[in-house]
């Protein structure tokens, strides 16, 4: 017996049309069907998931909130970091890059969960 892959992450959120507008709409993850029947939203990314799941309390605090990258994430791999920074600043999203001086940054979605962006090679 072996894992032969990834299919999904869950994400709490507490808003589920925020949560919709800063996945579908800023960060641009394709929506999905899906047949279930609690509140939620499904994104897929070459085969991989993303469930957003709503939940009263959301994400919670964050356990280093000096250092975002040793908090529970989710990764994805970008093809313009720069461009991806400046289009997260204008929607008003929290930046802190990477403090390893890797092409990467970390955000925050309405709730506080945590997402690195890294510039793909």
């Amino acid at each position: 017996m072996q894992i032969t892959g990834c299919l999904h992450a869950a994400i709490l959120v507490s808003d589920l049309e925020q949560a919709e507008h800063f996945y579908g709409t800023i960060l641009g993850l394709p929506k999905v069907d899906r047949a279930l029947k609690f509140p939620g939203a499904w994104y897929e990314i070459k085969g991989f998931q993303i469930h957003l799941i709503v939940a009263a309390a959301g994400a919670g605090t964050l356990q280093n909130p000096e250092k975002w990258g040793r908090n529970r994430h989710i990764a994805f791999s970008v093809t313009h970091l720069a461009a991806m920074k400046e289009h997260l600043l204008a929607h008003g999203c929290p930046i802190q890059m990477s403090a390893s001086g890797r092409a990467a940054l970390f955000t925050q979605d309405p709730d506080g969960n945590v997402i690195e962006l890294n510039e793909a090679s």
